[in-house]
C-alpha cells in the first residue's frame, strides 16, 4: 500500500497574503457605517439605511474572513482537524450569502410599506452622505480586488463590498432625482433596485459554497476523464474508490485506489499517477492507494 500526497493551500494563502488589506477595508467599512446608520436616522431615508445594513454585512462578512485566515493559518489543534481549518473560509462565505439575502429581503419589505406612503426624505445630507460612502466603498474595492481572484472567502467579502459600491450609486442617483423632484416614493424605489440587485450575487455565492461543503466534485473537473487516464497508468488494472473534492478555494483534492499487476513497481505508477494529475487535471493532493491484483477484500468497502 502507497499513498502520495501534495499541498496546494492557494485560497488560504491568499488569505493571508492579502489579510492587511482586508484589515483596513473593514476598518474604513465599519466607521462609514456608522455614519451611513445616523445618516440614514436623520434624513429618513430607506436607500440610505438599507446601504448602511448591506455596509453592516460587509463588516460582518470581513470580519468572518478575517478569523477564518487566522484561524485556518494556526495549524492549532492539528491531530484534530486533520484537513486543519481550511473549510472556515467557505463558512464565512456562505454567512455572507445568508446575510446579503438577510438585508435584501428586509429592504424589500421595508420599501413595499413605504412606495404606497413614501415619508418626507431629506434629499441633500443624502446626497452628501451617499457620496461618501461611493468613496469609502471604492477603496475598500481597489483593496480587496486581487485577492478576490484567489479565494472564495475574499471574494465574499469583494463581492459584498462591490454590490454596496453599486448600491451607493443607486442611492445618490436616487438622492439627486429626489432633490431636482422632490418625489419621495423614489427613496423606496431605490432600495427594491439595491435589493433585487444583491440577491443574484448571494446566490451564487452561497450556491458554490454549498457544493463546496456537501463535498461535490469540483467543477470542471471530468471524472471520467480522470478514471480514464488513471487506468491508462502502465500496470494499473483497475480503478475504484475514486473520490474528489475541493477542501477549500483552490485546494482541489483527490484519492482513489489503484490496483496493478503483481509484477509492477508500485513506486513508479504512484509517480506516474501523481505528475498525471497534476499535468493534467490541476490537482496537486492527492491520496493514492496502490495495490496489487491479487490482494482481496478492498471492494468491499468502497463507498
Amino acid at each position: 500500500m502507497s499513498h502520495d500526497h501534495g499541498h496546494s493551500h492557494g485560497g488560504v494563502r491568499a488569505g493571508e497574503r492579502h489579510k492587511g488589506r482586508l484589515l483596513v477595508a473593514f476598518a474604513i467599512i465599519a466607521v462609514f457605517m456608522v455614519v451611513e446608520v445616523v445618516a440614514a436616522m436623520a434624513t429618513n431615508s430607506l436607500a440610505l439605511l438599507s446601504d448602511a445594513g448591506h455596509m453592516l454585512t460587509d463588516v460582518l462578512g470581513m470580519g468572518m474572513a478575517l478569523a477564518a485566515i487566522q484561524l485556518a493559518s494556526s495549524g492549532t489543534s492539528r491531530r484534530n482537524h486533520t484537513f486543519g481549518l481550511y473549510r472556515l473560509e467557505i463558512l464565512a462565505a456562505l454567512a455572507n450569502a445568508a446575510l446579503l439575502f438577510g438585508v435584501a429581503g428586509y429592504v424589500l419589505y421595508e420599501a413595499i410599506n413605504r412606495i404606497s406612503d413614501p415619508p418626507e426624505v431629506k434629499a441633500i445630507p443624502l446626497l452628501v452622505v451617499a457620496v461618501l460612502g461611493l468613496l469609502a466603498n471604492i477603496v475598500a474595492f481597489a483593496l480587496l480586488r486581487e485577492g478576490s481572484k484567489e479565494s472564495l472567502n475574499m471574494e465574499g467579502a469583494y463581492l459584498e463590498v462591490l454590490s454596496d459600491t453599486v448600491a451607493s450609486v443607486g442611492v445618490i442617483l436616487g438622492a439627486i432625482v429626489l432633490a431636482i423632484t422632490g418625489w419621495e416614493w423614489v427613496d423606496a424605489v431605490v432600495g427594491v433596485a439595491i435589493g433585487l440587485w444583491i440577491l443574484p450575487r448571494a446566490w451564487s455565492l452561497g450556491g458554490r459554497a454549498v457544493r463546496i461543503l456537501v463535498q461535490a466534485a469540483p467543477p470542471g473537473l471530468d471524472l471520467d476523464a480522470l478514471e480514464a487516464d488513471l487506468g491508462g497508468v502502465a500496470g494499473v488494472v483497475e480503478v475504484h474508490d475514486l473520490h474528489a473534492w475541493t477542501l477549500t478555494s483552490d485546494m482541489e483534492v483527490v484519492s482513489a485506489h489503484l490496483v496493478v499487476t503483481v509484477d509492477t513497481d508500485h513506486h513508479a505508477v504512484l509517480d506516474q499517477a501523481r505528475d498525471l494529475l497534476r499535468a493534467d487535471h490541476g490537482i496537486d493532493h492527492a491520496t493514492l492507494q496502490v495495490e496489487p491484483e491479487s490482494h482481496e477484500g478492498c471492494e468491499e468497502v468502497a463507498w
